[in-house]
């Protein structure tokens, strides 16, 4: 427990009694050691101590005590005056000086509560977007699952019904087995589709490899969809046990990914993904029209939502043009100390 812990454990009381104990501590001292050797600058003690855990009434009451106390000891120690305005005059300066240390004081504590007040409203902002995208991930979730488990099961179904219509119209020799047949071919590109779709909403599974295999998966299924070239290039074993860290890695690939293609008309995309020791790195290339330099601090959606992925992570991302164009998204973040690999 610190001291400011144990201050503010004890009642007012207990802080007030404290305050006046110290007043007359520097007191005694200052009156033991004569009028030649001052103690005024030790009453500041007190008067902060008083300023920083009691209110603004006991505070002036040991500002005044404070003042009283300096008084008695410098004449308890017998300083001469060749005039009593001349002590009078001395006393009314402690008392402005204290005064004034308890004003500046209690405008450092202003300030010093204003900003461990916004500190704490950052911090709870911070746990609310954390807490509304990890709810926004598990609807994701349960929607990628209800298109697995419910429409891909019933469309596959659907296509199963499709084909053996198909059949029993071939073996007729009726003519409209040819347009069964085309059914049962735009049902299983359905089928294909919707699984898809599933996937790149619920991508990331819980075990270590998941970001691995999920980004592979999104590479052949974006290379398919949009008829591109595009690969994933792991640069190693890479394990990452933290999945809100995968979430928001693949994420950012996707949105780098289509971006390339939607404002960018890329035909190929390379997704990079390394860790070292503590930090993991995410990139994604492509071969696309490219950026202007002033592009990267535009509102569109898809930035700010990667932007904002990275802080989360407490990672940086940078956005830039490719020397021989396309442009290059680097995403890197630091790993829990969970996942960082121990040093030799």
């Amino acid at each position: 427990m610190t001291f400011a812990e144990y201050c503010r454990s004890k009642s007012t009381a207990w802080r007030f009694t404290a305050a006046i104990l110290g007043v007359l501590v520097v007191g005694f001292l200052d009156y033991i050691t004569g009028y030649e050797i001052s103690f005024f600058l030790f009453y500041t003690g007190p008067i902060l101590f008083s300023v920083w855990y009691l209110d603004l009434k006991p505070t002036i009451l040991i500002v005044l005590i404070s003042a009283i106390v300096w008084w008695w000891a410098d004449w308890q120690a017998g300083h001469p005056y060749f005039a009593s305005w001349v002590q009078i005059w001395e006393t009314s300066m402690r008392l402005g000086f204290f005064t004034f240390v308890a004003i500046g004081g209690t405008a450092i504590k202003s300030r010093r509560d204003s900003m461990e007040a916004l500190l704490e409203n950052m911090r709870r902002l911070r746990e609310l977007e954390r807490d509304l995208v990890a709810a926004s991930e598990r609807e994701q979730q349960r929607i990628g699952a209800d298109l697995h488990d419910g429409l891909c099961q019933y469309l596959a179904g659907v296509t199963c019904a499709a084909g053996s219509l198909r059949d029993d119209l071939a073996e007729r020799f009726q003519p409209e087995a040819d347009t069964a047949a085309e059914l049962h071919e735009l049902m299983k590109d359905a089928v294909v589709q919707t699984r898809n779709i599933a996937r790149g909403i619920a991508p990331v599974h819980m075990d270590e490899a998941g970001l691995t295999s999920a980004l592979e998966d999104m590479a052949v299924t974006f290379a398919r969809l949009h008829d591109i070239e595009c690969n994933f290039i792991p640069e190693g074993e890479i394990l990452i046990e933290n999945r809100e860290i995968a979430i928001n890695l693949y994420r950012i690939a996707q949105e780098a990914a289509a971006n390339a293609v939607r404002h960018g008309h890329a035909t190929a995309v390379v997704i990079r993904l390394a860790r070292s020791e503590k930090t993991v790195t995410l990139s994604v290339e492509d071969d696309g029209i490219g950026i202007g330099p002033t592009e990267p601090a535009s509102n569109g959606m898809g930035l700010r939502s990667m932007r904002y992925r990275a802080s989360v992570l407490n990672g940086t991302i940078e956005i830039a043009p490719l020397a021989d164009g396309g442009t290059r998204v680097c995403c890197q973040a630091p790993l829990p100390e969970a996942d960082s690999i121990p040093a030799n």
